[in-house]
């Protein structure tokens, strides 16, 4: 109980003094304040402090919630960005400064969490602006893009360090997904994709950054809409108003976490842990591997690995995928290379297991190939589940559909397995086979009576040597319609 109490005595001692200094501050005019917003939920919180830890943890506690947030005038802001401002213009406004206010006062410790992750990936990302003789300052649109999260995912399936969307990626840039691997995530593709994508930008929106920054995030249509919209104009800040609300808000953005990166200092934000990516090279994998094997066999951590290889969704490389140029610290590359077949009998293990979760795991593309079905009038989505041979939830994956209602003429993904074409000809076989007595009669006569539910393929599955077109020749038809009751040829008899 004395501990307590004496624990409770310098407590209030610190707080008690803390409190006179801000008030001694504010006298002397100084432009550091506590937010209101902070003070509040500071307040309200310590009324029911229980003193459980020491002393020490304590103070830290309270010297983090007691945060100076220095503010500074427009004036200053302004000068700031000036002497920052390099290729890419730095405009300031009342736009930009509420943008650098949230930035800086509102939401420290977003601030804080991406300033610690600048020294991990910016050497990366400044080798490619260089390489495609771009300007240095774009590496701040990693920061507006992902937070400097090769991981991030967006709500419209954006990802990666550049928030690529899958088909853009895919198509445009060559970046590949599957199950095991997503080549968006992957930070040095996806950047060498970014800086080819913004090269493009910056030409095709007369070689002004601004334009080019929007179009990178809203696509280049919206953007000559919105310049269509103006009346022609040609500048960020004369189309703004004609922009979609989120594209309105990314350049002031990227100019906010830019003045915000720069002076850290001035805004009272002191790092005291910089986060840091090894030097690393790559080696050849070819054949599967298990990233927990190959780490526990080689010596090197883990999650360095998972750091320097984020594109490996499942912590797994296929035996598909030849040739895979996978990441390790340099220290490591000597021993691996000479070691790497002993390490490959023990990392490629698991192969079966990591195969059953591609197949099962829900909305999984593995070993399938993709069909696009147009909904028709009656269908639900059980029904197409069924005949498909996959689960509800996968169609609700693939389609990112969040219930169940589907409407008429709606095109669905469907990914079905490789042998689904074979077990459909299986069973068509078998219908063949119940109905042999009618192709004996047929083949006897050479003629078919059509039945109920037949198809110009059914009728040619039935009998050999018979394609759909020859059957269109006997018959002189020019189309696939036929009807129940009409006789057709199914052998030349001449």
């Amino acid at each position: 109980m004395r501990e307590i109490v004496k624990k409770i005595s310098i407590f209030g001692v610190l707080w008690a003094s803390t409190i006179l200094i801000t008030y001694a501050q504010k006298a002397d005019s100084l432009t550091e304040t506590i937010t209101p917003d902070s003070l509040s939920k500071t307040l309200s919180t310590d009324s029911t402090v229980i003193i459980n830890d020491s002393v020490d943890e304590e103070l830290i506690q309270f010297s983090h919630q007691y945060e100076y947030v220095p503010e500074y005038s427009e004036v200053i802001i302004q000068e700031r960005l000036a002497q920052i401002e390099n290729e890419i213009p730095l405009t300031f406004n009342p736009i930009v400064n509420s943008f650098i206010s949230y930035f800086t006062v509102t939401d420290r410790e977003y601030t804080r969490k991406v300033a610690k992750l600048q020294t991990k990936y910016f050497p990366m990302i400044e080798r490619y602006l260089e390489k495609y003789n771009l300007p240095d300052e774009l590496k701040y649109l990693a920061i507006v893009e992902s937070g400097l999260n090769p991981k991030a995912k967006s709500p419209a399936g954006a990802v990666g360090l550049w928030q690529f969307m899958p088909l853009t990626g895919r198509l445009d840039y060559g970046l590949s997904e599957n199950w095991y691997l997503d080549e968006k995530m992957d930070m040095e593709k996806s950047t060498d994709a970014a800086c080819r994508y913004l090269s493009f930008l910056y030409k095709y929106f007369y070689n002004d950054w601004p334009l080019a920054l929007a179009a990178y995030n809203t696509g280049p249509g919206n953007v000559r809409k919105a310049i269509r919209r103006s009346g022609y104009k040609k500048d960020f800040w004369e189309i703004y108003p004609y922009l979609y609300r989120e594209t309105r808000s990314y350049v002031p953005q990227f100019i906010a976490i830019m003045y915000s990166m720069n002076y850290l200092e001035e805004h009272n934000f002191f790092i005291e842990e910089y986060e840091y990516m090894p030097d690393y090279e790559e080696i050849s994998i070819n054949g599967f591997l298990s990233l927990p094997l190959f780490a526990e066999h080689s010596g090197i951590c883990l999650e360095t690995l998972n750091d320097l290889n984020p594109e490996l969704k499942h912590g797994a490389i296929s035996d598909k995928h030849l040739n895979y140029n996978l990441r390790i610290p340099s220290h490591h590359k000597d021993f691996v290379a000479e070691n790497l077949d002993a390490i490959m009998q023990f990392a490629g293990q698991g192969k079966e297991h990591f195969e059953r979760l591609a197949k099962n795991e829900v909305g999984s593309t593995y070993g399938r190939q993709k069909l696009t079905y147009k909904v028709q009038s009656g269908d639900v989505l059980g029904k197409i589940a069924q005949t498909y041979n996959v689960r509800i939830a996968d169609l609700q994956q693939w389609n990112s559909l969040r219930g169940t209602v589907i409407r008429v003429g709606q095109p669905l993904n469907i990914w079905i397995a490789d042998d689904f074409y074979d077990n459909v000809n299986k069973q068509l076989t078998a219908i063949s086979q119940k109905g042999s007595s009618k192709q004996a009669v047929a083949i006897k006569s050479g003629e078919y009576r059509v039945q109920n539910g037949d198809t110009l393929w059914d009728i040619s599955r039935r009998f050999d040597g018979l394609t759909v077109e020859k059957l269109k020749k006997l018959n002189n038809l020019e189309g696939n319609g036929i009807k129940p009751g009409q006789v057709l040829k199914v052998k030349d008899n001449s």
